[in-house]
């Protein structure tokens, strides 16, 4: 299994859990604390200190201290894995469309 393949892996497997998704949703805009996170999803400090240890593994979050707080933030780059797989699928589905309405206007114009 190739690197890429492994990360892309490790990728769906994280944001495969809903809870995860969410965590990344939350921590979209500004970087949050657990305690921050747990309070605004419902969930206790120790799964989201769970999910955020997958997550981070992925690649898909950061953490960094500020003063006395550990804040977690959403890592781009991670995410690019997962978006470089579904890019691929663009030129394919395009040019599908493409043929889908050039025989509509064949079509219509026969």
């Amino acid at each position: 299994m190739t690197e890429v393949a492994a990360d892309l892996d490790r990728t769906f497997r994280a944001l495969a859990e809903p809870h995860r998704r969410a965590i990344l949703s939350s921590v979209r805009q500004q970087p949050r604390a657990v305690g921050e996170i747990a309070a605004a999803l419902g969930l206790s400090q120790q799964i989201v200190s769970h999910h955020l240890k997958v997550l981070r593994a992925a690649g898909l979050v950061t953490g960094s201290r500020s003063g006395t707080r550990h804040l977690f933030a959403v890592r781009a780059e991670g995410l690019a894995v997962g978006k470089g797989f579904f890019d691929d699928f663009w030129p394919e589905r395009l040019s599908a469309l493409k043929q889908a309405v050039e025989s509509s206007a064949r079509t219509s114009d026969g």
